[in-house]
């Protein structure tokens, strides 16, 4: 699948939550998670980030080419609880040639839906809580570029116009 990076349009849209756990929900989470292998360092995907606007994140915090994949897939994700602060660089698929030093919640709970449709939560701190967080961000339409002051992202854009016009 087409991996859509910033500024497209369809990063900023809100995504609609997912009424029934269907055939196309089960193609589309496998089409995200093969997506994510191919990627380079992908560790989790939002359905915004490959064009498709529903509430469902894909994840493997475990994938290295020389381990056995751990996917998982969370459908209709909300954070539900979260404490303390951590500040940690995150980068992005869909923000591209981008990393940003950003603070989040230390400790997260989220509910969802496993691709079965069985209720799920998860306590979540350290480097999974950090991905749960970045990818629910993107069914609410928010990148790590919202996260940085106005004069890195204006520079960020600058740069991604040059980069556009060489082409």
């Amino acid at each position: 699948m087409k991996i859509y990076t910033y500024p497209d349009r369809v990063l900023r849209v809100i995504a609609d939550p997912v009424e029934n756990i269907d055939e196309g929900v089960q193609t589309l989470i496998d089409n995200m998670l093969q997506t994510m292998y191919d990627a380079p360092s992908g560790i989790g995907l939002a359905a915004p980030q490959v064009g498709e606007t529903k509430r469902i994140i894909v994840y493997d915090l475990m994938y290295a080419k020389d381990k056995p994949k751990d996917p998982h897939a969370l459908i209709n994700p909300e954070i539900t609880a979260g404490e303390g602060e951590e500040t940690h660089e995150e980068a992005c698929l869909s923000v591209v040639d981008f990393s940003a030093e950003i603070t989040r919640k230390a400790r997260v709970e989220v509910r969802g839906f496993d691709r079965n449709g069985k209720p799920v939560v998860i306590e979540a701190d350290n480097m999974l809580a950090i991905c749960l967080q970045h990818e629910i961000d993107h069914l609410n339409g928010i990148l790590i570029v919202d996260y940085v002051g106005s004069l890195k992202r204006s520079i960020y854009k600058k740069r991604l116009q040059k980069k556009h016009n060489r082409r």
